[in-house]
């Protein structure tokens, strides 16, 4: 089966597709890259949606224009994936959407809400489109994330030691591979360092690394950060920039005196690193195979590098393109969805059982069609 999952995370600066042929081989899944590509959200699309993400409040009204908007831009990248990818034709698309609210009361996430209406993206290529992935592992009593823990326990499950798989994109999260796996968000990734970034500079991200390589850590700033409550929480857990965001960062600096901006980068991007490498620790994680746009930040790299004294590499070196990992993954999540096939690993998200996840919006020939009995797949093979 021929599938383009699309996603954007919780940076929102672009929309990325993947292409993939995908099948099942007794107990394997047999992924065969078919490349991938990205286009940045439209400038005033994404001012919409940066002006409706917590502390910021919004109207039924602008919900409604950005689940348009967005899934209207989705649709675009769909069709230049199906032509460009696919040479043509695609039996099936996975859309994520754009996150915009993640509900999380004293630790259980109550609901979840991602926009980018798919019947845009069934309308502008025929194809049938497996959307709103999270809700149904929330229903189930889970975080709705990482979803991608499935893939991380497929693909590197049997590798020695203890593998853990890293994504860091606004925020990050790991999967540890051993035993009875387990998955949950860490904590910021590029949340706090884009936002203070383009508070201060304008930029929307700190290119290279080099505000961050300037600057000297305010200790008592990073002490202050680090005694989040959030960090000493139980694993499964899941967080979005509903807490970590600009309004969190100006609460922990009152009553300390003005920072310098390439200090304030330094600081947060110290986070990050410092937040990834404890928890990674306290799992007894022996390799990290990271992904996700924070691994082209050498600054927050080379952090986490001294943090760990594990190997730590990149998903290119094991065959997925780091920039296209959660893109394959949705992939991977809408090809099970139309087996039948559960999506979840509960142990990772911390629902009461694994669910098929999502919904489907028919194509212009109906919902898309499977043959024969699928049976769930044991590992996942990238070739």
């Amino acid at each position: 089966m021929r599938v383009i999952g699309l996603m954007s995370g919780t940076s929102y600066d672009a929309i990325d597709a993947a292409a993939a042929d995908l099948r099942l081989d007794g107990d394997q899944l047999v992924l065969t890259p078919l490349g991938m590509l990205s286009q940045p959200y439209p400038d005033e699309l994404r001012a919409a949606v940066a002006a409706s993400l917590p502390p910021a409040s919004t109207s039924v009204e602008q919900v409604c224009k950005l689940d348009t908007g967005i899934g209207q831009s989705f649709a675009a990248v769909a069709r230049q994936a199906v032509e460009q990818l696919c040479g043509g034709y695609a039996d099936l698309i996975v859309s994520h959407g754009q996150t915009v609210f993640h509900w999380v009361d004293n630790g259980s996430v109550r609901g979840t809400l991602q926009l980018g209406q798919p019947a845009w993206i069934a309308e502008a290529t025929g194809v049938p489109v497996v959307s709103d992935l999270r809700a149904r592992d929330v229903a189930a009593g889970g975080q709705g994330a990482p979803l991608v823990s499935i893939i991380d326990v497929l693909w590197l499950r049997g590798r020695p030691g203890v593998p853990v798989a890293l994504n860091l994109g606004g925020i990050a999260n790991i999967t540890v591979v051993q035993g009875e796996p387990i998955a949950f968000d860490t904590g910021p990734a590029n949340a706090l360092i884009d936002a203070v970034v383009t508070e201060l500079t304008g930029q929307p991200f700190d290119a290279d690394g080099v505000m961050a390589a300037r600057g000297q850590v305010h200790e008592e700033l990073l002490a202050r950060l680090l005694a989040e409550p959030y960090y000493e929480r139980p694993a499964p857990k899941s967080t979005g920039k509903e807490l970590f965001n600009l309004a969190y960062l100006a609460q922990a600096m009152e009553g300390l005196p003005v920072i310098p901006a390439e200090d304030l980068v330094a600081t947060v991007t110290t986070l990050t690193a410092r937040t990834v490498a404890d928890a990674v620790r306290r799992y007894g994680g022996t390799e990290v195979v990271a992904s996700g746009g924070g691994i082209q930040n050498p600054a927050l790299m080379h952090l986490l590098a001294d943090e760990l004294d594990v190997p730590v590499r990149t998903t290119d070196e094991l065959g997925i393109p780091s920039a296209a990992k959660e893109a394959y993954a949705f992939a991977v999540l809408g090809f099970l969805t139309v087996h039948g096939l559960g999506g979840t690993v509960p142990s990772c998200t911390g629902a009461g059982h694994s669910s098929v996840l999502g919904s489907v919006t028919p194509g212009q020939s109906g919902l898309p069609t499977t043959s024969g009995e699928a049976r769930p797949p044991m590992r996942l093979l990238v070739q």
